[in-house]
């Protein structure tokens, strides 16, 4: 069975977490059904950033984010080449870790 690595988060979750999951599922439904509670502004229906995440290993191993995902991610605070929104990353057979970045743009934009 896969495993999500979580990386610590300053809100998220503070100590990181592991958890197993299944081939097929999102990151986010499986942040999600482990109590992380990543945002999802559009439930989860391609259309904003607000679960955007790094996946700092694996990222090969899922499959490749399509234009629509590519254009919301220009769009995300924090980007970086390993970018990718959680609820359109389904996991493989192959453990992933990642990381919640520190903001998201509702956040960036409700302080500045």
């Amino acid at each position: 069975m896969p495993q999500i690595i979580v990386l610590p988060h300053h809100e998220l979750c503070l100590e990181g977490i592991v958890i197993e999951t299944q081939s097929g599922v999102s990151v986010c439904d499986a942040l999600l059904a482990n109590d992380v509670e990543i945002e999802h502004a559009c439930e989860m229906s391609n259309a904003c950033t607000t679960c955007h995440i790094y996946l700092r290993e694996g990222f090969d191993s899922v499959e490749e984010s399509d234009e629509i995902e590519d254009d919301l991610l220009d769009k995300a605070w924090g980007l970086d080449p390993n970018s990718r929104l959680s609820c359109q990353t389904i996991m493989g057979d192959t453990d992933l870790v990642i990381e919640i970045p520190k903001y998201t743009i509702n956040q960036v934009s409700e302080t500045h």
